[in-house]
């Protein structure tokens, strides 16, 4: 059944026609009450994740559920649609099981707040938040255990349930999930912050809804609604066309051998509809890289994409849904059955925005962007430091941002815009070890007319025994390049001794123990270069090999030549470019993937100092 909306006051919104200054007010103070609910955040939340990181996603729908403002878009019509119970003025929904809500949350480790919002008697809009905890039980510290092979060993499952209930908070429940978490202290002040972040919302609703009156406010929701949908119509007849196109990327492997795994994604245009089919996806892994994909999520991702490439002045919401249908096979890696595992689903999220990439830039090559958003590397660290006291750390780490038509890729940045790093200096505070290097990866860019951004070399040197795990990606498949670019460099990770040994680690791996005076070298991939680099500026190259971000050597992949006193060599450049230019095999395809899979694999021991993965799905000799 679905759930049961109880209102005192029948009456229904009429429709007003709105003028475009209210409109703009109004959509102005509903961006600012987004924005409030992250400041609300991360002063009072305690994690690093969500305090310094900013691992959390806020929302504010119209009084159907559709988003209005946000960045993942609503899951609010399919909870409704599930969820047998009542809401009425007073409840607030608690909820963290992805398969309880369709995906909306794609691991147990995002809690999420949904708030509905009365006034007078009516609901009048929703706002709702989630943010990663840094652990809620399960198998291993973080609750992201890579070898789960199914999602009861990654912590407390929360189906929708009511924290507060007719204004009442239910502190027994709790009580009952905290006792699940290593870190109680952490997780309940997360999600006291989610909790505040959304009342701030509310109350920045009935502000706006006093202010301008009740009809006017929702007739604006509907108008802003209507506005994209418009816009997004506009964009997909001008940037899709009615012939299918397919594109495909990989995981590079699961953690417990397999891999890579194959996403697959054919987009084609139907009148006004675009038909985006994931058919030909890989089968869902034993391992916990599936990912539960909501189909309101991708509609979302596709037109956060689509706007920010077309028309950055768009403001994204749900408007457009009706105009894109999204097809998932069930059974496959994007649309696993219950009980798979979920909590390594980070890397299939990223491959996400590049398939997007590709399938987007197909048509129209002048806005293609390389390979580099691909996945979010997480370290995790704990232990007792030497006080006997209990640590765990997790961090996100950052790769390079592809290169892209209007320049070079961010080097070191997230795959979500609105994240950002956790200082050095409140790891050192906080946690028993010390930051040795946090630097650009050197070289790791893709080279192109726009140079893929950098990855991060890192290194962190632990001063207390305890274990880490990894979870990353790119170290197999390269990000790759477009319009003559080069793919980008691949992650590795290198676990040096205090006595000096070095051991080459897996990118996905789980609690390998270290020892005080060990360091790890973590290094992420780079972003795929744009453009051939045959026509990259020598001063520029020059310029970067000043700053760090290219070496000497790597000046050569532009057909470059330094000279002793750090200068272009003009005379030489001109005749390596020539030359590299004259070796130049034509393509009609503006993709450069590198090596094939099978070459991938004959090589990967000597390049990576790795084994290669074998195919999902095979059992090894």
């Amino acid at each position: 059944m679905p759930a049961t909306i109880i209102e005192t006051n029948a009456t229904p919104f009429k429709k007003i026609d709105i003028d475009p200054v209210t409109l703009d007010i109004i959509e102005n103070a509903l961006r600012n009450a987004r924005i409030e609910m992250d400041a609300t955040l991360v002063r009072t939340a305690m994690s690093p994740g969500i305090r310094e990181q900013g691992d959390a996603f806020p929302l504010i729908a119209d009084h159907t559920g559709k988003m209005i403002v946000g960045q993942f878009g609503s899951f609010i019509d399919g909870f409704l649609r599930l969820y047998d119970g009542t809401l009425e003025d007073g409840d607030m929904i608690f909820l963290s099981d992805p398969y309880s809500c369709d995906g909306a949350v794609s691991h147990n480790n995002d809690w999420l707040i949904l708030l509905p919002i009365f006034k007078d008697g009516r609901l009048i809009a929703y706002t709702a938040m989630f943010g990663h905890q840094s652990d809620i039980g399960g198998k291993v510290v973080g609750s992201m255990p890579i070898d789960a092979k199914s999602i009861f060993e990654e912590g407390v499952r929360i189906p929708p349930v009511k924290i507060w209930k007719k204004g009442e908070y239910n502190e027994d429940l709790m009580k009952l999930v905290m006792h699940q978490t290593r870190k109680p202290d952490w997780c309940q002040a997360d999600l006291n912050a989610i909790i505040a972040s959304c009342r701030v919302a509310a109350r920045r609703v009935i502000e706006m809804a006093d202010r301008f009156g009740d009809d006017v406010y929702v007739s604006a929701t509907q108008e802003l609604l209507a506005r994209n949908h418009r816009a997004m119509k506009t964009l997909i007849g001008q940037a899709i066309g009615e012939e299918p196109v397919s594109f495909e990327d990989y995981i590079c492997d699961d953690g417990i051998g397999a891999g890579p795994y194959k996403i697959k994604c054919t987009m084609r245009r139907e009148g006004e509809k675009v038909i985006l089919d994931f058919e030909g996806t890989d089968p869902q892994s034993g391992a916990s890289i599936n990912f539960l994909l909501n189909e309101n999520m991708f509609k979302m991702f596709f037109g956060i994409y689509m706007i920010m490439v077309f028309d950055p002045q768009i403001l994204f919401n749900d408007g457009f849904y009706d105009l894109i249908e999204v097809k998932i096979p069930e059974g496959s890696l994007l649309k696993p059955k219950f009980p798979a595992a979920l909590s390594g689903r980070t890397h299939a999220l990223g491959r996400i925005f590049d398939i997007l990439g590709g399938l987007l830039g197909q048509k129209t090559p002048e806005f293609l962007n390389a390979a580099g958003f691909s996945s979010s590397p997480h370290l995790f660290y704990s232990g007792n430091d030497k006080n006997g006291d209990w640590f765990q750390l997790f961090q996100i780490g950052f790769g390079g941002i592809p290169g892209r038509p209007l320049g070079d890729g961010p080097d070191g940045h997230s795959l979500w815009p609105g994240f950002t790093n956790v200082p050095n200096e409140f790891l050192e505070r906080y946690f028993p070890l010390r930051i040795e290097r946090y630097e650009t990866a050197q070289d790791s860019g893709g080279a192109g007319l726009h140079r893929g951004g950098n990855g991060i070399h890192l290194t962190y040197r632990f001063l207390a025994a305890g274990t880490i795990s990894i979870h990353d990606d790119r170290w197999f498949v390269p990000p790759w390049g477009v319009n003559g670019g080069e793919p980008g460099k691949r992650a590795r990770k290198i676990l040096e001794k205090a006595d000096g040994t070095s051991t080459i680690v897996a990118n996905k791996v789980e609690e390998i123990t270290v020892a005080e005076g060990d360091q790890l070298h973590f290094v992420t991939w780079g972003g795929g270069g744009w453009g051939d680099p045959l026509e990259r500026d020598p001063e520029l190259v020059a310029l970067e090999i000043r700053q760090g971000l290219v070496s000497v050597d790597g000046a050569r992949e532009y057909g470059v030549v330094i000279a002793d006193d750090g200068t272009v060599d003009q005379s030489a450049t001109d005749s390596l470019r020539a030359d590299m230019a004259s070796q130049v095999i034509e393509t009609d395809s503006p993709f450069n993937f590198g090596p094939d899979i099978d070459t991938l694999r004959t090589n990967c021991l000597e390049e990576t100092g790795l084994p290669a993965p074998i195919q999902p799905g095979h059992v090894a000799a």
